[in-house]
């Protein structure tokens, strides 16, 4: 029964990552609700059932439009493998717990936040504002210990972000402040600040390594979603592990 909810967690997280690729394309643009059915933004075609089966309709299609044959941008499988892994990960992580939910709650948030960033380098108001009371509720239906720690957390997380974006003079973005105050509900007062880190090392990280091997211009602007996305991931996934094998190599 063990690898049937696996996989019944990994086909429902490719599912429902094919929904955020179109919440995180569609909301920024305000189209979430004109039209029904999803299309090919070359060429508007209607997407039939077959076109739109998560993951595999692209391997089938090659990447392309059945329509007009332009390639479909990986950004739609990627996205999709991303939830379902995170989802996967996560009954694997908690089993059926209260965490669990929390951590499905959590996983679709970042899932979206990928998208619009890499997208529109934009974290829009109308998703946090969505998750907002649904992850204040699911914290206070599963508690932090001490309960306060969300609170606290939340408060870290936009103080730390303003005052850097007040020094660095909008080295970041104001998405950026809102999303680490979300962030802090979730993770609480601790880990948020661990999250902040390992999101800082990966963007500097990775950028230094794509500026390298010529992927990206060295002043082009990088979306820094992403790797909030990656350091709080780690951080709730591992952050024990991570603060026990510090505190054991460095003391």
């Amino acid at each position: 029964m063990q690898s049937f909810y696996i996989l019944y967690f990994f086909i429902t997280g490719i599912i429902f990552g094919s929904f955020y690729n179109v919440v995180g394309i569609r909301v920024p643009n305000k189209q979430l609700f004109e039209s029904q059915r999803s299309y090919c933004p070359h060429c508007n075609h209607t997407l039939k059932w077959y076109e739109l089966i998560p993951v595999f309709s692209f391997i089938f299609q090659r990447g392309k439009c059945r329509s007009c044959h332009k390639p479909i941008s990986i950004l739609y499988p990627a996205i999709e493998l991303f939830t379902g892994i995170l989802f996967m990960y996560s009954y694997i992580h908690f089993g059926f717990s209260k965490e669990l939910v929390v951590s499905l709650l959590f996983m679709s948030l970042l899932a979206i936040i990928v998208v619009t960033d890499l997208r529109y380098m934009l974290i829009p108001d109308k998703i946090l504002l969505f998750f907002l009371p649904l992850l204040v509720i699911a914290r206070i239906w599963v508690p932090l210990t001490p309960w306060w720690s969300s609170i606290v957390g939340a408060v870290i997380g936009v103080v730390l972000l303003a005052l850097i974006i007040i020094v660095s003079r909008g080295g970041m973005g104001g998405g950026d402040m809102k999303l680490f105050g979300l962030l802090g509900i979730v993770l609480g007062h601790k880990y948020v600040l661990l999250a902040f880190f390992l999101s800082t090392l990966y963007g500097t990280v990775l950028s230094i390594l794509l500026i390298a091997f010529g992927l990206i211009e060295r002043k082009k602007p990088v979306p820094f979603g992403p790797f909030i996305v990656l350091g709080t991931i780690t951080t709730y996934f591992f952050g024990d592990t991570l603060i026990n094998w510090y505190l054991n190599l460095f003391y």
